[in-house]
């Protein structure tokens, strides 16, 4: 959480996965189904996936995380998993005879086309440490062979495990891109590492209780070093906390208030909002699985019992 430990992470969302998944959907309608299908008709999922797959910038597409063939276009003020922000052609680097990148390719790729779109989508600035990663939409083996070229690039926000993809409300670029969560969310606790949203009732590493907008404190303008907002959120978290749990004793339950803070890039980007959290940690500094909610009248409990090593999600 907060800043995430590296640079912009480039996810690729497998389009192949999506095109391959709907070419066997559309192979059973149309040859194992036992009704008759007219010519020149296609079942709506389909249509809705393929119109998803070549929108135009500024599109917002969602899909259910199991279900990736279910692609399909929403308005971008409703919850969504990938906003479209360019279609770059690489026919240059790729000619019609050239074999499909590997995966580990296709990633430089993204990174190489994509980053710098994203940034100018955005307006100026991607915050590398921010909720935002840029992504993209691959042609599928067959497409390729076809010779489609063509990569939708978008934006895309992922689990602290980068395993699966969250989904966002708004346009992007109207957007706070600081790295906060909505209150009540938990975050796993992995091998001693944050992992994923869980339910608060089950072993977790944290739990944010609110979120401070530190250009109400700082000059938008000009950068406050960690120190400076470490220590202004001393005073900026408690009343959120307070307001969070009804005023409880987080010390008699062995919690405490924790923050992030902001790097300069994130800032310079635009970013200015950060996350008051509650955990417990313990004496040589580890982290330590609190159970159960702070949200008033619940009383939770940190346990020195060894946290599970699996990591859960239930996206974000």
């Amino acid at each position: 959480m907060g800043s995430r430990g590296s640079t912009v992470r480039t996810r690729l969302v497998m389009a192949g996965a999506f095109i391959g998944a709907l070419a066997v959907l559309s192979g059973s309608m149309l040859f194992s189904w036992p009704v008759s299908v007219k010519e020149g008709t296609a079942d709506t999922a389909v249509e809705e996936a393929a119109e998803a797959f070549d929108s135009p910038p500024g599109t917002c597409l969602d899909w259910p995380h199991d279900k990736p063939q279910n692609m399909r276009r929403v308005p971008c003020d409703k919850p969504h998993t990938f906003e479209v922000t360019s279609n770059v052609e690489i026919k240059g680097e790729y000619g019609p005879n050239s074999p499909p990148p590997a995966t580990q390719e296709w990633q430089q790729i993204v990174t190489d086309k994509c980053t710098a779109e994203a940034a100018k989508y955005l307006g100026g600035a991607l915050d590398p440490f921010g909720k935002y990663t840029p992504g993209a939409l691959k042609p599928s083996a067959e497409q390729w062979r076809e010779g489609d070229r063509q990569l939708r690039c978008g934006l895309q926000r992922v689990t602290p495990s980068a395993d699966r993809l969250m989904q966002t409300k708004g346009a992007a670029a109207e957007q706070d891109q600081s790295n906060v969560y909505e209150p009540g969310t938990c975050f796993a606790l992995v091998e001693g590492e944050v992992g994923d949203p869980v339910d608060c009732d089950r072993a977790h590493a944290y739990e944010v209780v609110g979120v401070v907008d530190l250009s109400k404190t700082f000059d938008p303008k000009t950068y406050p070093a960690e120190a400076d907002q470490r220590e202004k959120l001393v005073d900026l978290c408690p009343p959120v906390a307070n307001k969070y749990t009804g005023n409880a004793n987080l010390a008699a339950t062995q919690l405490s208030l924790y923050s992030d803070t902001l790097k300069k890039e994130s800032w310079d980007a635009g970013s200015h909002l950060v996350n008051c959290k509650v955990g417990a940690r313990q004496p040589d500094g580890a982290l330590r699985p609190v159970r159960g909610s702070v949200a008033a009248e619940k009383a939770p409990s940190s346990t020195p019992s060894t946290p599970s090593t699996a990591p859960s999600s239930t996206g974000r």
